[in-house]
């Protein structure tokens, strides 16, 4: 299989004309997924107020926050204390260690103390050079750390500001090494992570300068807080939009066994940091999708979503599973007949998923349906004959409008086999006749009256779905019955030509002149 980071027809729709917008989705994510963790309160960069050898940052313990009439006389303290660094640094007396490492603790609490650290003020005194030069080989562990404190925290501001790490760059990925003490290695990898949570040019830099290696070497141990940081500087790292990263970490012996066993084995905290990484690269690399699958890494999944109520967790585990959905229906029909109908099932959580009351777990949850639905005729059925149904069938009249969209596909492919070529779809009466009893009708047409174009070709390809497929002719009255036709005119001098189309075929088809004759 070429490991082009492909997802093109993963997810067959309705008809065949959506699953070039649609059947995108799995890298697109990956590359929207940071915008979301933001969401989370999972930062892409995240500030240091803890040192990685356990300290907490002194100002924190005085709750000493700067407030925003303060910031300029913190400005005026950073760049003091870049000077007492400077001064320290050219100090080559008695005791000289010593100084360097109370200047730069100095200019650590001042980068830590603030919710908008002096960084700007410190880069203007001249800190880069400093601090890369007490990063040296060779130094104590105690100044190594308290440099790398303070990079950590200056790549956690603005762009320009983590721009200005570039020429520390090659010491801290240096320091991930076996050479550098735990604590060091992992202060280290903070910043990278920060660095690489910035955006494609600094990632492309990184891993130009050879920071994967260490840094996916640095989870093989089962130490929780350097498997932790380490994870989510990696998965900064591979998140693309380039499948490259991806491609590249799982060629790297023992990485994938890490994975699994981290995801199986630790805490929650450690465990969501390793999903995420599970998340770009079953987004981004075919091999590490189809290796993972093979790995057993389905079922993790699914253990992680019966057992855990953290959403920080649900939300990767979620997205890593409709992702590995969309690759291998085969692998998910065996799991969806093996455990049928439990709470542990796939099923089964999915629809604890589908019952909370948080939005982007349902929503994620109904995406995973959406692509198990878009399977083989065995897929459809067990979705069909579960305890989803009444659930997606209120979301679609009661949620969000993202949400109800997500529903959409799932609904509509549970009543059409897998589509092949520009041939229409064959409908699955039974369960477009129990879909539409159970009143989602309404929310289909709903979704043709709104301007995402998205939706409403999928309302109007549900509609031709009940005009065609209802039994006894009764299609065309049940849409007339919820206002259908006025929703399909509004599309008579649409501007989109695929949708003017669509809408003015099925109103001259079902609703022409002869329509309503026989009455």
């Amino acid at each position: 299989m070429a490991d082009d980071g492909s997802a093109s027809n993963r997810r067959d729709p309705i008809k065949s004309s959506v699953g070039n917008v649609a059947g995108q989705r799995r890298r697109q994510q990956a590359v929207t997924v940071a915008k979301e963790r933001r969401e989370l309160l999972v930062r892409a960069k995240r500030l240091c107020r803890v040192g990685t050898n356990g300290d907490v940052e002194d100002a924190l313990v005085e709750n000493e926050m700067m407030v925003d009439e303060e910031q300029p006389i913190l400005e005026a303290q950073a760049s003091k204390s870049v000077e007492e660094l400077k001064s320290a640094v050219q100090y080559q007396g008695k005791g000289a260690m010593q100084k360097r490492v109370t200047a730069l603790r100095e200019l650590r609490r001042l980068l830590s103390k603030s919710e908008f650290p002096p960084v700007e003020a410190a880069l203007r005194a001249g800190a880069i050079p400093l601090l890369v030069q007490c990063l040296s080989f060779g130094s104590p562990d105690e100044q190594l750390l308290e440099s790398a404190w303070c990079l950590t925290n200056i790549a956690a501001g603005k762009p320009e500001e983590t721009k200005a790490l570039l020429p520390a760059l090659p010491l801290l990925i240096a320091h991930l090494g076996e050479k550098s003490s735990a604590p060091v290695a992992e202060q280290c990898a903070w910043a990278i992570g920060n660095v690489a949570g910035e955006g494609e040019d600094l990632r492309n830099v990184l891993l130009s300068q050879g920071a994967l290696p260490p840094l996916a070497r640095m989870i093989f141990p089962d130490k929780g807080s350097t498997v932790r940081t380490a994870a989510w500087a990696l998965s900064n790292l591979i998140k693309g939009p380039e499948s490259k990263a991806a491609a590249q970490l799982v060629k790297i012996d023992g990485i994938l066994d890490a994975i699994l066993r981290h995801l199986k084995k630790t805490d929650e905290e450690t465990a969501t940091e390793i999903a995420w990484i599970i998340v770009y690269l079953s987004a981004l690399s075919d091999i590490a999708t189809s290796m993972l699958l093979k790995g057993g890494i389905l079922q993790l999944l699914i253990d992680r979503l019966a057992t855990s109520s953290s959403l920080q967790l649900l939300i990767p585990v979620l997205r890593s599973l409709g992702n590995f959905v969309a690759v291998d229906p085969k692998a998910v029909l065996t799991i969806l007949i093996r455990e049928q109908n439990t709470e542990e099932s796939i099923i089964g959580v999915l629809a604890k998923c589908l019952r909370s009351e948080h939005r982007v777990l349902k929503k994620e949850a109904v995406w995973v349906l959406s692509n198990i639905a878009a399977g083989s005729i065995e897929h459809k059925r067990m979705i069909h004959s579960t305890e989803v149904m009444p659930l997606l069938l209120r979301i679609l009249s009661t949620s969000p409008f993202d949400i109800r969209k997500e529903v959409a596909y799932v609904l509509g492919n549970l009543c059409v086999e897998s589509a092949e070529g520009d041939r229409k779809p064959g409908i699955i009466q039974e369960h477009l006749v129990s879909i539409v009893s159970g009143g989602c009708l309404r929310g289909f047409i709903e979704l043709v009256r709104s301007p995402d174009i998205e939706a409403a070709r999928l309302g109007l390809q549900f509609i031709e779905l009940v005009l065609r497929g209802m039994p006894n002719g009764e299609g065309p009255k049940l849409v007339e019955g919820e206002d259908g036709i006025d929703a399909m005119e509004r599309f008579q001098f649409h501007e989109n030509e695929e949708l003017r189309v669509m809408a003015n075929s099925l109103v001259d088809k079902y609703f022409g002149e002869d329509y309503g004759i026989d009455e």
